[in-house]
């Protein structure tokens, strides 16, 4: 039986397609030379760079309780497809935590890949639940898939050549989309997550990033800029853990109202 694609399905190729396209032809764009030496660099119980290092701990603690919420959803409440999407959000999450905190163990490109490539895993989910609440559930496995292997091939092109065009593409491209089904309705029966709240946590995080120096001072150098951006971007996921925890309620509620 031939595979037919959807006008959704059909827009959101060509924008993939459009993306790398212009990630292969542009003129390539180079990581701050600096971008390794971050504001806070004091050392704590023989952990180096501390405050960078444990700030991670938000990525797991959100990443498990994720997890544990999704787990408590009946399965007939939320389709397989949204389920699956989830869970790797989550899983990426917890990998983030390790990936990140591996990488401000010792600030370099060789860490610097290996935290991308957690966040690669999490956005994935992130982006192909997005779409599969608000478009169609195939659409969102479909982007997932080509969010791992294009965010993996992105970070793969920095690493060889320094170009770190195709994964700025991939991060903004992204936020773009879920901005656009910020203002969708859910389809019947998916996650109605506030996405609008979701993208807000994540500029404040981006915001606190390039501030990383300057929050450090205007803290008298009590906490950086990039330390408070772990724990906010982490908080990002808990729009998904509220819509999670509100259709279980939900599908408890109704089931227990059908025993009576």
């Amino acid at each position: 039986m031939p595979l037919t694609l959807t006008r959704t399905e059909i827009v959101l190729s060509l924008a993939v397609l459009a993306l790398a396209l212009l990630a292969a032809l542009a003129p390539p764009l180079a990581q701050h030379p600096h971008y390794h030496h971050f504001a806070d660099q004091r050392a704590w119980l023989g952990i180096p760079c501390a405050l960078d290092v444990l700030s991670n701990l938000p990525f797991a603690l959100f990443g498990a309780l994720g997890l544990h919420v999704l787990g408590r959803v009946p399965d007939l409440a939320l389709v397989r497809p949204q389920r699956r999407l989830a869970a790797l959000f989550f899983a990426g999450l917890l990998l983030t935590a390790l990936c990140s905190a591996w990488y401000h163990w010792r600030p370099d490109d060789a860490g610097l890949v290996v935290d991308r490539l957690g966040m690669t895993v999490a956005f994935a989910g992130l982006l192909g639940l997005g779409v599969a609440s608000h478009l169609r559930a195939r659409a969102g496995m479909g982007v997932a898939l080509a969010v791992l292997g294009l965010g993996g091939c992105s970070v793969l092109i920095w690493a060889t050549t320094g170009n770190l065009l195709p994964w700025a593409l991939l991060q903004g491209g992204g936020m773009a989309l879920l901005l656009g089904l910020a203002v969708l309705p859910a389809l019947p029966g998916a996650l109605a997550v506030r996405w609008g709240l979701l993208i807000g946590i994540y500029a404040l995080a981006k915001g606190l990033e390039l501030a990383d120096h300057a929050v450090f001072e205007f803290s008298g150098q009590l906490l950086s800029g990039h330390s408070l951006k772990h724990g906010v971007a982490a908080f990002a996921a808990w729009p998904v853990i509220r819509a999670l925890h509100a259709l279980g309620q939900n599908a408890n509620q109704t089931t227990g109202a059908a025993r009576i």
